[in-house]
Protein backbone atom coordinates (compact mmCIF):
# COMPACT_ATOMS: atom_id res chain seq x y z
CA UNK A 1 0.00 0.00 0.00
CA UNK A 2 2.68 2.66 1.07
CA UNK A 3 6.14 2.53 -0.59
CA UNK A 4 9.02 4.74 -0.01
CA UNK A 5 11.78 4.62 -2.90
CA UNK A 6 14.92 6.10 -1.94
CA UNK A 7 13.55 8.84 0.54
CA UNK A 8 16.15 12.26 0.86
CA UNK A 9 15.25 15.33 2.82
CA UNK A 10 16.75 18.24 3.12
CA UNK A 11 16.34 21.63 5.36
CA UNK A 12 18.15 24.78 5.01
CA UNK A 13 18.88 26.77 7.87
CA UNK A 14 20.55 30.10 7.09
CA UNK A 15 23.87 28.93 4.58
CA UNK A 16 23.66 25.48 6.03
CA UNK A 17 21.85 22.67 4.06
CA UNK A 18 20.75 19.45 6.76
CA UNK A 19 20.43 16.48 5.74
CA UNK A 20 17.46 14.61 7.71
CA UNK A 21 16.35 12.10 6.20
CA UNK A 22 19.07 9.30 4.34
CA UNK A 23 18.03 7.03 1.78
CA UNK A 24 14.70 5.75 3.54
CA UNK A 25 13.09 2.77 1.64
CA UNK A 26 10.17 0.62 2.95
CA UNK A 27 6.44 -0.93 2.45
CA UNK A 28 3.93 -1.01 4.64
CA UNK A 29 1.51 -3.61 3.38
CA UNK A 30 -2.31 -3.09 4.23
CA UNK A 31 -4.16 -4.28 7.05
CA UNK A 32 -0.37 -4.08 8.51
CA UNK A 33 0.64 -2.44 11.97
CA UNK A 34 4.40 -0.93 12.31
CA UNK A 35 6.08 0.59 14.84
CA UNK A 36 8.70 3.22 13.97
CA UNK A 37 11.53 3.54 16.97
CA UNK A 38 14.28 6.13 17.40
CA UNK A 39 15.38 8.84 19.97
CA UNK A 40 14.64 12.57 19.43
CA UNK A 41 16.21 14.24 16.22
CA UNK A 42 16.52 10.54 14.18
CA UNK A 43 14.33 12.18 11.64
CA UNK A 44 10.88 10.40 12.96
CA UNK A 45 9.10 13.64 12.61
CA UNK A 46 10.21 14.44 9.61
CA UNK A 47 9.11 10.58 8.07
CA UNK A 48 5.35 10.78 8.95
CA UNK A 49 5.18 14.04 7.65
CA UNK A 50 5.94 12.69 4.19
CA UNK A 51 3.38 9.76 4.57
CA UNK A 52 0.91 11.94 5.26
CA UNK A 53 1.22 14.07 2.71
CA UNK A 54 2.03 17.13 4.51
CA UNK A 55 5.96 17.27 3.33
CA UNK A 56 6.10 17.19 -0.25
CA UNK A 57 9.58 18.92 -0.24
CA UNK A 58 11.47 15.57 -0.14
CA UNK A 59 13.71 13.72 -2.95
CA UNK A 60 12.72 10.22 -4.26
CA UNK A 61 9.55 8.84 -4.76
CA UNK A 62 6.51 8.16 -2.02
CA UNK A 63 3.84 5.92 -3.86
CA UNK A 64 0.64 5.05 -2.47
CA UNK A 65 -1.29 2.42 -3.86
CA UNK A 66 0.68 2.60 -6.62
CA UNK A 67 0.50 6.64 -7.32
CA UNK A 68 2.96 9.57 -6.85
CA UNK A 69 1.00 12.70 -5.30
CA UNK A 70 4.32 14.60 -5.35
CA UNK A 71 3.10 17.55 -7.86
CA UNK A 72 -0.86 17.10 -6.94
CA UNK A 73 -2.35 20.81 -6.15
CA UNK A 74 -2.62 21.59 -2.76
CA UNK A 75 -5.94 21.58 -2.46
CA UNK A 76 -6.20 18.00 -4.01
CA UNK A 77 -3.62 16.83 -1.43
CA UNK A 78 -5.48 18.06 1.31
CA UNK A 79 -8.59 16.51 0.57
CA UNK A 80 -6.65 13.22 -0.64
CA UNK A 81 -5.55 13.78 3.30
CA UNK A 82 -8.76 13.91 4.79
CA UNK A 83 -9.94 10.62 3.05
CA UNK A 84 -6.64 8.48 3.02
CA UNK A 85 -4.79 9.45 6.65
CA UNK A 86 -6.37 9.31 10.45
CA UNK A 87 -3.84 11.55 12.25
CA UNK A 88 -3.28 11.03 16.14
CA UNK A 89 -1.34 12.94 18.58
CA UNK A 90 0.31 12.84 21.77
CA UNK A 91 -1.21 15.87 23.37
CA UNK A 92 -4.66 14.76 21.33
CA UNK A 93 -5.31 18.18 19.90
CA UNK A 94 -8.93 18.48 20.35
CA UNK A 95 -10.39 21.99 20.40
CA UNK A 96 -11.34 22.78 24.00
CA UNK A 97 -14.75 24.90 23.22
CA UNK A 98 -16.33 22.03 21.42
CA UNK A 99 -17.61 18.84 22.35
CA UNK A 100 -16.50 15.59 22.28
CA UNK A 101 -19.06 14.63 19.69
CA UNK A 102 -18.16 17.87 17.49
CA UNK A 103 -14.47 17.29 18.03
CA UNK A 104 -15.11 13.54 16.38
CA UNK A 105 -17.57 14.49 13.52
CA UNK A 106 -14.62 17.35 12.22
CA UNK A 107 -13.37 14.73 9.78
CA UNK A 108 -16.92 14.27 8.24
CA UNK A 109 -17.65 17.82 8.15
CA UNK A 110 -14.82 18.43 5.60
CA UNK A 111 -15.99 15.19 4.06
CA UNK A 112 -19.92 16.68 3.33
CA UNK A 113 -21.72 14.28 5.63
CA UNK A 114 -25.07 15.56 6.18
CA UNK A 115 -25.87 16.34 10.34
CA UNK A 116 -27.90 13.82 11.16
CA UNK A 117 -25.26 11.04 9.41
CA UNK A 118 -22.69 12.58 11.34
CA UNK A 119 -24.20 12.30 14.73
CA UNK A 120 -25.04 8.73 13.95
CA UNK A 121 -21.85 7.80 13.11
CA UNK A 122 -20.02 9.44 16.17
CA UNK A 123 -22.28 8.11 18.24
CA UNK A 124 -21.63 4.73 17.10
CA UNK A 125 -17.66 5.24 16.64
CA UNK A 126 -17.91 6.84 20.36
CA UNK A 127 -19.59 3.32 21.80
CA UNK A 128 -16.86 1.33 19.96
CA UNK A 129 -14.18 3.35 21.84
CA UNK A 130 -15.93 2.89 25.15
CA UNK A 131 -17.54 7.01 25.40
CA UNK A 132 -20.87 6.47 24.65
CA UNK A 133 -22.11 8.45 27.19
CA UNK A 134 -19.65 11.57 26.92
CA UNK A 135 -20.59 13.26 23.27
CA UNK A 136 -21.67 16.17 24.82
CA UNK A 137 -19.10 16.92 27.28
CA UNK A 138 -16.00 18.87 26.66
CA UNK A 139 -12.59 17.24 26.84
CA UNK A 140 -11.53 19.30 29.85
CA UNK A 141 -13.82 17.48 31.78
CA UNK A 142 -12.02 13.95 30.28
CA UNK A 143 -9.02 12.26 31.70
CA UNK A 144 -6.06 12.03 29.29
CA UNK A 145 -6.87 8.65 28.59
CA UNK A 146 -10.38 9.38 27.71
CA UNK A 147 -9.01 12.56 25.78
CA UNK A 148 -6.42 10.04 23.35
CA UNK A 149 -10.09 7.44 22.97
CA UNK A 150 -11.58 10.82 21.73
CA UNK A 151 -8.70 11.43 19.18
CA UNK A 152 -8.42 7.95 18.12
CA UNK A 153 -12.36 7.55 17.11
CA UNK A 154 -11.76 11.06 15.08
CA UNK A 155 -8.76 9.80 13.68
CA UNK A 156 -11.32 6.70 12.13
CA UNK A 157 -14.67 8.31 11.86
CA UNK A 158 -13.79 8.64 8.07
CA UNK A 159 -12.45 5.43 7.63
CA UNK A 160 -9.11 6.41 6.64
CA UNK A 161 -6.77 4.15 4.28
CA UNK A 162 -4.17 4.15 7.63
CA UNK A 163 -3.69 5.59 10.74
CA UNK A 164 -0.83 7.86 11.56
CA UNK A 165 0.13 8.11 15.77
CA UNK A 166 2.54 10.12 17.17
CA UNK A 167 3.79 8.96 20.37
CA UNK A 168 0.25 8.53 21.33
CA UNK A 169 0.62 6.93 24.66
CA UNK A 170 3.72 9.90 25.33
CA UNK A 171 1.56 11.77 27.80
CA UNK A 172 -0.13 8.75 29.97
CA UNK A 173 0.34 6.82 32.61
CA UNK A 174 1.53 3.13 31.80
CA UNK A 175 -1.98 1.57 32.80
CA UNK A 176 -3.49 4.30 30.16
CA UNK A 177 -0.95 3.43 27.89
CA UNK A 178 -1.91 0.08 27.95
CA UNK A 179 -5.45 0.35 27.23
CA UNK A 180 -4.88 3.14 24.50
CA UNK A 181 -2.33 0.59 22.41
CA UNK A 182 -4.91 -2.16 23.14
CA UNK A 183 -7.13 -0.07 21.33
CA UNK A 184 -4.79 0.20 18.30
CA UNK A 185 -4.61 -4.03 18.41
CA UNK A 186 -8.30 -3.97 18.08
CA UNK A 187 -8.81 -1.72 15.56
CA UNK A 188 -5.97 -3.41 13.38
CA UNK A 189 -7.12 -6.76 14.27
CA UNK A 190 -11.27 -6.04 13.87
CA UNK A 191 -11.01 -3.49 10.88
CA UNK A 192 -8.04 -4.21 9.36
CA UNK A 193 -7.12 -0.78 10.14
CA UNK A 194 -3.25 0.04 8.76
CA UNK A 195 -1.41 1.76 11.77
CA UNK A 196 1.95 3.28 11.84
CA UNK A 197 2.80 4.39 15.51
CA UNK A 198 6.23 6.58 15.87
CA UNK A 199 7.29 5.56 20.04
CA UNK A 200 10.32 5.93 22.14
CA UNK A 201 8.41 3.16 24.04
CA UNK A 202 9.40 -0.21 23.29
CA UNK A 203 6.21 -1.88 25.12
CA UNK A 204 4.23 0.02 22.82
CA UNK A 205 7.02 -1.09 19.66
CA UNK A 206 6.33 -4.76 20.61
CA UNK A 207 2.37 -4.77 19.93
CA UNK A 208 3.25 -4.02 16.18
CA UNK A 209 4.10 -6.60 13.59
CA UNK A 210 7.18 -4.86 12.48
CA UNK A 211 9.37 -2.09 14.29
CA UNK A 212 11.28 0.03 11.99
CA UNK A 213 14.27 1.54 13.93
CA UNK A 214 15.54 5.16 12.91
CA UNK A 215 18.94 6.61 13.82
CA UNK A 216 20.43 9.86 12.27
CA UNK A 217 17.95 9.89 9.41
CA UNK A 218 18.53 6.24 7.97
CA UNK A 219 17.00 3.16 8.88
CA UNK A 220 19.14 0.61 11.01
CA UNK A 221 17.34 -2.20 11.12
CA UNK A 222 13.53 -3.60 10.67
CA UNK A 223 12.45 -6.46 13.97
CA UNK A 224 9.73 -8.52 12.71
CA UNK A 225 7.45 -9.29 15.51
CA UNK A 226 5.33 -11.68 14.71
Amino acid sequence: MIELKDINRHFKNGDQLNHILKDINFNVQEGEFVAIMGPSGSGKSTLINILGFIDRGYDGDYLFKGENFKKTSDNRLAEIRNKTVGFVFQNFKLIQNNTILENVSIPLVYAGVSSQERKERVRKKLNQVGLYDKEDQLPNKLSGGQQQRVAIARAVINKPEFIIADEPTGALDQKTSEDIINLFEDLNKELNTTIIVVTHEREVAEKADRIIHILDGRIQEEEVMK
